[in-house]
Order: structure tokens, then sequence, then C-alpha cells
């Protein structure tokens, strides 16, 4: 695995694995809130960069991907049924407010250790974003590199078109489980909810939306 999940990889085989074992700088993927990171790694040098996206999005995403995880013979779970437990709060990780809102308060506090984006932000403006990014990380574009059009050569080689078709992904499986690769990819397009939820559903999130990032500076 290319960049290892620290609670569902790492910490599943080993619960006091050696990270120094790994090449620096080393990077790591996690869903944690942000009040559920060690805090050796809050007060830690390391950066943050964290991904989120419309709640509405998220949401569609999640009943999808968790379908898609249930043995055949379990059926579906209903719309209805998840989106009613997404909106008091009852995901894997927390409520999504408190998840967003974790980071994104953080962020605002000390900007220099967290890059706060959002994935509409990240496929309106690919380019804009991947430069500010790798700003973020301490390796800016060369002229050079610049002159080469190496942002663009990542953006091609990091799409979801690219990805999506690797072989090791329309094929290959999870080390640690039996889920096949491909149910990680579903078709990365931002306001996919409108082809899902109802009008009532997408008052109840905008009013959830409102009611907790109010003050927060937080709008999607």
């Amino acid at each position: 695995m290319l960049v290892p999940f620290l609670e569902r990889w790492l910490y599943m085989e080993d619960e006091n694995p050696d990270l120094s074992s790994f090449a620096s700088p080393r990077l790591f993927a996690s869903h944690l809130p942000y009040a559920s990171l060690p805090k050796s790694v809050q007060d830690s040098k390391c950066t943050i960069v964290y991904l989120c996206r419309n709640p509405k999005d998220i949401f569609i995403s999640l009943w999808a991907f968790t379908n898609k995880l249930r043995l055949q013979e379990m059926g579906t779970n209903s719309i209805e049924e998840v989106f009613d437990k997404f909106c008091e709060g009852v995901t894997l990780y927390g409520p999504f407010w408190d998840h967003m809102l974790g980071y994104w308060r953080e962020s605002l506090k000390i900007r220099e250790k967290i890059y706060f984006l959002t994935y509409e932000e990240m496929k309106e403006q690919p380019d804009l974003h991947l430069r500010k990014l790798a700003d973020f990380l301490g390796c800016p574009f060369s002229p050079q590199e610049e002159k080469e059009n190496m942002v663009g050569a990542i953006l091609e080689i990091c799409s979801f078109k690219m990805m999506s078709n690797l072989k090791v992904n329309k094929e290959g499986k999870l080390s640690y489980s039996e889920v096949n690769n491909n149910t990680f990819f579903r078709n990365g397009e931002v306001g996919d909810w409108k082809n899902y939820l109802t009008t009532e559903m997408v008052e109840c999130l905008d009013k959830i939306c409102e009611e907790k990032f109010d003050g927060s500076g937080l709008k999607f």
C-alpha cells in the first residue's frame, strides 16, 4: 500500500508500529477526527492535508460505498434509512459537522500545519490547488518544472479516469481485507446528490449545515 491508513492498517497489524521504519518524508492517511488524533500528532511538526466535500455528496458517496460492502444476501440499505442516521450524526467517524469543524478551526489557528481543501475547489481549479499544495508541503514547482508542464502531467496521472482504469484498481483487492479496490471508485463528480436526494432531504441537510456551521465561516 502506497499510503497506509493509520487506524485501518498500521495499528490493526501492530498496536505499536515502528513508524520510523518508513522512509522519510513519511506519508499516512486517516479518517480520524482532529480531536481523536494522538496528542503526539497534534503537537508534532507534521503537516496535515484535510480534504472534505459538500455534505450532500458525502452522504451519497457513503450510502453507495457501504452498500457495496454488504454481502449480497444482506440486501441493500435504503437511502432513507441511511439518510436518517447520517443526519443524526451516526457514522463511523462521528457527525460530519464535528469532523469538518475540528479541522477547519485548527486550520485557521495554525495555517502552516493544516491545509484545508474542499473537493469542489479541487475539481474547479485543480492546477491552482496542486501548486498551493506543493507550496504548503515545502516543495514548490521550479521554473523548469513549470516549463515542462509538470503540473499538467501530475494532474493527468492522478485524474479519476486514470486512477480508476489502472489494472490494480480494477482487479486488485486490499491487502488487509477482501474488499475490491474498484469499490473505492464511483464517478468522482461534484453534485451527484441531485440525482438521488428529494427536496425534503436537501432542505433537511441545508438546515443542519446552517445550524452547525453558523459563525464558523465554513460554507458549502
